[in-house]
């Protein structure tokens, strides 16, 4: 069996302690921005709904894989065939089906999101929602922010030391504010601006739009505890 980890010992007049926080808050340009696209379709049969719910699922598909290298992810959100019944007359009669399927797509290309939202809203019963502007989950602006959160807690450790006109010796610990069940990063959602954009309803074809992307907010925190020098009081 391994070894527990012994406590750390209680801090005392001849080893006393500094424990501070460290944080920090960066807002950086986003690295993505996602839109959702949903497309419909209508029939006066299950059968007929479908097939055209594919065709245009498929259409929606197809424009967004045209894009290349742009779009860092595609995928289907979700998929409904749904009965609409007759609001008269007895008995459950079915007078036509939905179809609805929704699509979810991230791009890092944002001149091509614009083209992409302005192409996608000519599109028949397709609506489109967004951008959300977010950053990678591997992103090194975290790693920025955690960087600069320690080294705000040592300089925070410093001034208190150097307030008793004593030194710091040793660190004693130091942690992520979620290691003890608290958050440790908060960044603003991913879905912090919204729009939505109907099908154009005539044969011209718009410009792209010029979407300004929404910058993000980025902050770390962590604990730490440092051992100090006697100070003189």
């Amino acid at each position: 069996m391994g070894r527990m980890a012994t406590p750390s010992p209680s801090p005392t007049p001849e080893v006393p302690r500094v424990a501070v926080r460290g944080e920090a808050h960066l807002e950086v340009e986003p690295e993505t921005a996602g839109l959702g696209i949903t497309v419909n379709a209508r029939g006066r049969d299950r059968r007929s709904a479908l097939d055209d719910l594919t065709r245009r699922n498929a259409e929606v598909v197809e424009l967004v894989k045209s894009y290349g290298e742009a779009v860092e992810r595609l995928e289907t959100g979700f998929f409904s065939i749904t009965p609409e019944l007759s609001p008269h007359g007895r008995g459950e009669r079915v007078r036509s089906y939905h179809g609805r399927v929704h699509i979810v797509a991230e791009l890092s290309d944002f001149t091509a999101l614009g083209e992409l939202v302005t192409r996608a809203s000519e599109l028949e019963l397709t609506r489109v929602d967004g951008p959300w502007w977010g950053l990678r989950p591997d992103s090194p602006v975290y790693r920025e922010a955690r960087r600069q959160a320690v080294h705000e807690a040592i300089k925070r450790a410093r001034d208190y030391a150097e307030a008793l006109d004593t030194t710091l010796t040793s660190l004693v610990e130091i942690a992520d504010i979620g290691a003890d069940g608290a958050e440790a990063f908060s960044r603003t959602a991913g879905r912090a601006r919204s729009m939505a954009f109907a099908a154009a309803t005539d044969d011209e074809t718009p410009p792209p739009l010029d979407l300004e992307p929404q910058r993000r907010h980025v902050s770390a925190q962590v604990n730490a505890r440092f051992t100090i020098a006697p100070p003189r009081l």
